[in-house]
């Protein structure tokens, strides 16, 4: 039996048989191979042989240069929740996301609702400053204010972090499209907050929210995206920069790429950015969960008063027959 018959034969995948996001690895970096799959397993072939991962278990699938995908390979990963994003030296560009992991919309309306209200939408972008500085009280600030502390807080961390390690700081230096062009560190922050992205863009599709609709960044299709991974970036992604930059200036990029992996599956990154998400998003007292089981595929309409009522009925007839 083919590939491709057997392929045609499997069901699609339901969030019963999936990996929860916050137990998934971090990302897996490719380069300079053909990826394609073997049954729900995604392998990377190269001149030394042929890598298998399983791809329910990835979280975000980093594709560098010289890499080959399939379509085999990107229907695998769409079917199982994974992030795709290709990478390299030009900065990241986000092709292709999977589907979410939930069958429930509830995330995504609770976002779209705190997004379209000017003061929520101000409440959640001074609880994001709140969780990143948790020594602050960002209560009463403006947004001009926000911005400017956050700022400061974060040449702050740049120069105690270069006090730290004992490397030289000029400042953040980076020209988009110009990798090599930075000095070690700043390559490695660069790296770093790459790597970061492709994280919570992940984590953000596979709850099912919507990248687009930030609270922080504004006007970009990721903006969601960049508020989530910068939740993280003077705790974990500059410190560990700076480390990887004193140990050397060889290979920075892909020695920070494998030293951010180790340190976000040493320290359960995943698990704590969905915790953060849900604490953003939802009611007070509702992060534990979504409202429904978020394996259960539950279509209702929207009724008057915010009420819902069955769907594949006619409202029409006073029976309300079922219509499919």
């Amino acid at each position: 039996m083919t590939a491709s018959h057997s392929v045609g034969k499997r069901a699609a995948l339901t969030p019963r048989h999936l990996t929860r996001a916050g137990e998934r690895l971090s990302f897996v970096y490719l380069e300079r191979c053909t990826v394609h799959r073997d049954d729900n397993a995604i392998t990377a072939d190269d001149a030394d042989g042929t890598l298998h991962l399983p791809s329910a278990t990835i979280g975000t699938l980093l594709l560098g240069p010289g890499t080959r995908i399939t379509h085999q390979a990107m229907s695998l990963l769409g079917e199982t929740g994974a992030g795709v994003v290709w990478v390299g030296e030009r900065g990241v560009r986000f092709y292709a996301s999977g589907r979410a992991l939930t069958r429930s919309s509830a995330l995504v309306e609770a976002q779209a609702a705190r997004w379209a209200n000017q003061r929520s939408r101000l409440a959640v972008a001074r609880e994001m400053y709140r969780l990143r500085f948790p020594d602050e009280d960002p209560a009463g600030l403006t947004r001009h204010e926000l911005l400017g502390r956050e700022g400061t807080r974060v040449q702050k961390c740049y120069r105690a972090q270069a006090a730290r390690t004992g490397i030289r700081w000029l400042g953040r230096l980076y020209t988009p499209g110009d990798f090599a062009s930075g000095d070690a560190v700043n390559q490695g922050i660069t790296a770093a907050a790459q790597c970061m992205y492709g994280v919570a863009h992940a984590v953000v599709t596979s709850l099912g929210c919507s990248p687009g609709l930030g609270f922080v960044h504004s006007g970009h299709e990721l903006s969601f995206v960049l508020d989530i991974a910068d939740l993280y970036k003077t705790e974990i992604g500059i410190p560990l920069a700076f480390d990887v930059a004193a140990e050397g200036e060889e290979d920075v990029g892909s020695r920070t790429r494998r030293a951010l992996r180790d340190r976000i599956n040493e320290t359960g990154l995943l698990d704590r950015c969905v915790t953060d998400i849900k604490r953003l998003l939802l009611p007070e007292g509702a992060a534990g969960g979504v409202g429904v089981r978020e394996d259960e595929d539950r279509v209702m309409l929207r009724g008057d008063g915010s009420r819902e009522v069955a769907s594949g009925r006619n409202h029409g007839d006073a029976d309300e027959a079922v219509i499919w």
